[in-house]
């Protein structure tokens, strides 16, 4: 059972099952693997956060204090997700974005423990990027709060 399985039946995240959306596995994405495929392809910790939803612990990606001009991709199929020039330090502790690029992700509902999120994966793979929130700067007011094993980065 995946970690969204779990949570999804305790606490708030039972007053939201009858709303919560297919599995990304039911999903159709134009970069698909197996299971042995993605295994092979990501290290067991990017494994963990892109295909079963895991949080990496908070201030532990180097890509939390990269700050160079370029691009962040997605771990698991390449596409480019995030300019540099929409990155900013939420103090969250894991890297964070005002905008991703125009048709790089894809979101949808994520009930838990802590009730209704909003979750944010690659619209190409499915892969977990992490969650948005309504917290961030101008001009956007979101927070695309990443998992830095999730991304990759570019330097321009």
């Amino acid at each position: 059972m995946t970690r969204r399985a779990i949570l999804g039946l305790t606490g708030a995240g039972l007053a939201g099952l009858a709303l919560r959306r297919p599995a990304l596995a039911e999903e159709v994405f134009e970069v698909t693997h197996s299971e042995a495929e993605w295994r092979r392809l990501l290290s067991p910790a990017q494994y963990r956060v892109l295909r079963e939803e895991d949080t990496e612990r908070a201030f532990t990606s180097p890509l939390n204090d990269e700050h160079r001009d370029g691009t962040f991709h997605c771990a698991g199929c390449d596409l480019p997700l995030y300019a540099s020039a929409t990155k900013y330090d939420s103090g969250t502790g894991w890297p964070s974005f005002w905008k991703p690029l125009d048709n790089a992700v894809a979101t949808r509902a994520d009930w838990g423990i802590l009730g209704r999120r909003t979750e944010v994966h690659c619209r190409r793979c499915g892969g977990h990027l992490g969650h948005v929130f309504n917290d961030g700067p101008k001009p956007t007011g979101k927070r695309y709060c990443m998992n830095g094993l999730a991304l990759t980065f570019r330097p321009a």
